[in-house]
């Protein structure tokens, strides 16, 4: 836990965030050098499957983009242990494809930065689909709105907290 005097404005947004959506995670603030699932899960003692990333992806061609190279903005909540298979979640999910989003869209869509994109607080709902490999764990650790912080939370309360959709992520 960090000294709310000290601690990262980003860090409080989310605390607000996930206080207003009732929920009831511990966020843990990581030392200097985490920045992998592989990292985050060996500071915080557990499997690096129980680390839910969060990627931001972008949707071109859906309604609402803001140009062909922009998109709409997509949030991918996934296993640590996992690599996305784009082509397959778009498919999935019916959309035309899934895009690496720009650091910049990024930030506008989320008001936060890569490495630290939560899956609450947005200035805008973003749509979120959830890895259901995630419920293997009895815990989950996502990021906390800054790229040093975490939060605890399980599956269940991700998918209430975010009105997540389930998706397979592989292949």
């Amino acid at each position: 836990m960090s000294d709310p005097v000290t601690e990262h404005a980003a860090i409080t947004r989310f605390r607000e965030a996930l206080a207003a959506r009732g929920g009831t995670g511990e966020v843990v603030v990581l030392p200097e050098g985490v920045h992998t699932a592989a990292l985050a899960a060996q500071a915080l003692g557990c499997e690096v499957g129980a680390i839910a990333n969060s990627l931001l992806f972008a949707v071109p061609g859906a309604p609402g983009a803001t140009g062909p190279a922009e998109g709409t903005p997509l949030l991918l909540l996934t296993s640590g242990a996992h690599r996305v298979d784009t082509a397959a979640v778009a498919g999935r999910i019916g959309v035309p494809a899934l895009q690496r989003a720009r650091p910049d869209f990024v930030r506008h869509h989320t008001g936060q930065v890569i490495g630290g994109v939560s899956p609450l607080g947005h200035p805008a709902p973003v749509p979120t689909y959830l890895d259901p490999w995630l419920r293997r764990h009895e815990v989950v650790w996502a990021a906390a709105g800054h790229p040093a912080a975490v939060f605890s939370a399980t599956a269940e309360e991700l998918l209430r907290m975010t009105g997540a959709t389930e998706v397979d992520v592989e292949a």
